[in-house]
């Protein structure tokens, strides 16, 4: 964006491309990074005609998730959907300093007040502005809704939304103990949950409690799935049971069963009986492995097939949108039951061998059974050397009486062969420098 054209809205800004001068990529923005001043105090009249925050840099996710600081200063244009960077970029993490704020992880959603009347207002959005013939930022306006209350002080409906002066408004430094989020998810609809874990992550304790509770359960699950262990606990921790009890159903049990396993006995037991019977059964049949084992590791609802089942049937499983794609790789044929533990057990179907095959032929007759199965009792080291040695993405765990437990998968592995902080040292793969923000960078575009 040229100097002197118009502002930036912030959450326009949310997850759009950042390229170099030459058009690779160098990243997305995830956030906001501003210094606030000084406000007006409520009641105080016409507005102080002060400078407004100085927006100092933008939070960009590059490589293995990686969260770096870009300068302002460093940013030559915001355009067409994408920022534009002068090429160089410090690849130090970034670490979010006591007097700085996050435009969307800590702004948003806060209730404050119009200097003029007083009146509470809930910011929706914040606009930023280039200063002319400069290449500094800052805020200027704030996109607010009325809050319209009826009697006894509850909220009635939505209030009128307006664009204000930020010196038109105060109480962005006040402490707010019940912070909303609506306003901050809109900007994870179209991210990945690893993407929305990544972000919630990095924002305050306070900040991911409230997240946590505006998510709903199914997504609120993924995103857990995809946490590091010591947030998984703490949000878990935080919320009230019944809740807990919900989205751990809501959870792949293999995922609901290492999250259990971090729990004191008393509070495991506690979630577990407050869990739908059938959800909680395979969790409690997990847990009953001993860790880093074939049967801790299983996930228990792999596709399971009939033997005279079809291949379009098949084909129309393998289909499903929320299945991870090493489940997708296959499918297990059975006697019925068909739900884990199933009947006995006769042998796999590959992805590749059902598109082979015309869609009327039965799974039964083209099974594969040679590849042997795997006890519960198997061990990581075995279960990894299984994988590598048939070039395999998932191996199905079978009791001595040949019943279908489950499935264990290369993803299932890796997350146990990898430390516990694997997700905080990818993100930390990249060489850097020491020293402060302005050492340690990468120039890109040659």
């Amino acid at each position: 964006m040229a100097a002197g054209a118009s502002r930036v809205f912030v959450s326009h800004l949310s997850g759009i491309a950042v390229f170099d001068p030459n058009g690779d990529q160098v990243g997305r923005v995830r956030d906001v990074v501003v210094m606030l001043r000084g406000q007006p105090a409520p009641g105080a009249g016409s507005p102080q005609r002060e400078r407004p925050p100085s927006v100092l840099g933008l939070v960009v996710e590059v490589v293995s998730r990686r969260r770096v600081f870009l300068p302002m200063t460093r940013v030559t244009g915001v355009e067409s959907g994408q920022v534009i960077t002068t090429g160089v970029v410090n690849m130090r993490r970034f670490e979010q300093r006591p007097s700085e704020t996050l435009v969307l992880g800590e702004l948003l959603d806060r209730q404050v007040s119009l200097v003029e009347t007083g009146e509470q207002v809930t910011v929706l959005d914040v606009g930023i502005q280039q200063l002319p013939a400069r290449r500094d930022w800052q805020i200027d306006k704030v996109f607010v809704r009325r809050l319209r209350r009826g009697k006894g002080g509850a909220l009635r409906r939505r209030g009128e939304a307006l664009t204000v002066e930020w010196s038109a408004v105060t109480g962005f430094a006040l402490e707010e103990r019940e912070q909303g989020a609506a306003t901050l998810l809109a900007t994870f609809e179209r991210m990945r949950p690893a993407d929305i874990a990544n972000t919630v992550h990095h924002l305050t304790p306070k900040r991911r409690v409230e997240v946590a509770a505006a998510l709903d359960d199914d997504r609120l699950a993924d995103v857990l799935e995809e946490l590091p262990t010591d947030d998984q606990v703490e949000l878990l921790d935080e919320l009230p049971d019944e809740r807990a009890a919900d989205v751990l159903e809501a959870m792949d049990p293999d995922d609901a069963a290492d999250l259990l396993s971090e729990l004191a006995e008393h509070d495991k037991e506690r979630l577990l009986q407050l869990m739908r019977p059938q959800d909680a059964a395979p969790v409690r049949r997990l847990l009953s492995y001993e860790e880093g084992t074939a049967g801790n590791m299983m996930t228990t609802e792999p596709i399971v097939l009939q033997p005279d089942d079809t291949v379009a049937l098949a084909l129309a499983r393998v289909r499903n949108a929320d299945l991870s794609a090493p489940l997708a790789a296959q499918v297990f044929v059975c006697r019925p039951p068909d739900e884990t533990p199933t009947g006995k057990y006769l042998g796999l179907v590959h992805f590749q061998r059902l598109l082979r095959d015309p869609p009327f032929t039965l799974v039964g007759s083209i099974v594969d059974t040679d590849l042997r199965p795997l006890p519960p009792e198997t061990t990581l080291p075995a279960v990894s050397s299984y994988l590598a040695t048939y070039n395999i993405v998932a191996a199905p765990v079978v009791d001595e009486g040949g019943h279908l437990l489950g499935a264990v998968t290369v993803d299932d592995v890796l997350d146990h062969l990898l430390p516990d902080d694997w997700r905080e040292e990818a993100a930390q793969r990249l060489p850097i420098a020491g020293g402060p923000r302005a050492e340690g960078v990468v120039r890109y575009g040659g």
